[in-house]
């Protein structure tokens, strides 16, 4: 393929509501799909929020009983991946013939387990879970309420348009962790985010200029009103929790489409793929632009369990 039709969706999940915010979410992928979009982003943690203001009855050497209720809220509204909620993503993705990347707060069951992650779920146009990346560090006050994913995740998915990756807000911000990427050949990077100052769109133009890739960046437009009262009352403050930011930029650092601000929409641009070799021409960051004698990255992608069980002898 020459060119592809792309889509990011900006907007705000129907907070602490997982059945509710599912329904929304296919409703706007059937939307971009109905403008022909064949690869559909969506933001950081869409199911079932991100909890912008919050401090779950946190502070150094304390934790409050009502915290910890708001935390049990929002384990159980959070995701099982497989589970319902990514079977109606996938029927969505397959009704849309079109690869579907959306965040969402994953919940691991596996050892009866209580820890939740930031998670970005791919889908295929056939509607099956392709993979997910969960994100390797959570930033500042996340590290409260998501753990820390492995090696293992980093995804990357190979489609008919180029190969599809990336990563979760400021994991952008770590050097090693985009060149992992740079180095599985993303030719579109996906970068859902939370964060919506302009320093953000200088990040995601510098990842298209260094990886010589197009950027899809995506971000929820949230108010004060969204956020449920009875989770916790972050009290007063601006009336716009998150103006959005979300954007297209092509291979060069240029837009394609946004940045959109403090409204919900559907960004959609089409995609010359051949402008990706015509900007590696004279910068490839792991082809003739790397320096391997001088500089070696070494990824681990093993799986990390808590518990490795062996036979005895």
């Amino acid at each position: 393929m020459n060119a592809v039709r792309v889509a990011v969706i900006q907007a705000a999940p129907v907070i602490l509501d997982r059945e509710a915010t599912t329904a929304k979410v296919c409703r706007l992928i059937a939307e971009a799909a109905a403008q022909g979009a064949r690869l559909i982003l969506l933001p950081e943690a869409m199911i079932p929020a991100y909890p912008r203001g919050m401090t779950f009855g946190t502070v150094v050497g304390h934790r409050s009983d009502k915290g910890r209720r708001a935390y049990a809220r929002y384990w159980d509204q959070a995701v099982d991946v497989p589970g319902p909620v990514t079977e109606a993503i996938g029927a969505a993705a397959r009704e849309a013939s079109a690869y579907v990347a959306i965040g969402v707060v994953e919940r691991d069951r596996a050892y009866r387990g209580g820890t939740l992650y930031c998670t970005l779920l791919y889908f295929g146009p056939d509607g099956r879970l392709l993979g997910k990346h969960r994100k390797l560090k959570p930033t500042g006050a996340e590290r409260l309420v998501w753990g820390e994913g492995d090696g293992s995740t980093l995804t990357a998915i190979q489609t008919e348009f180029g190969t599809v990756g990336g990563l979760i807000c400021w994991e952008n911000y770590m050097p090693l962790a985009r060149m992992a990427m740079y180095h599985k050949g993303v030719d579109l990077y996906l970068a859902p985010t939370a964060d919506a100052r302009d320093s953000w769109q200088a990040t995601i133009r510098h990842i298209a200029c260094e990886g010589r890739c197009f950027v899809l960046s995506c971000n929820q437009f949230v108010t004060r009103d969204m956020m449920p009262k009875d989770w916790e009352d972050i009290g007063p403050g601006p009336d716009i929790l998150c103006r959005g930011g979300s954007a297209i930029v092509d291979p060069l650092g240029n837009y394609l489409a946004g940045p959109l601000f403090d409204r919900e929409g559907i960004l959609v641009a089409d995609l010359d793929l051949n402008r990706i070799t015509e900007a590696r021409y004279d910068f490839d960051p792991v082809g003739h632009y790397n320096r391997p004698d001088v500089f070696r990255l070494i990824v681990n992608e093993a799986p990390a369990p808590a518990v490795e069980q062996t036979a005895h002898c």
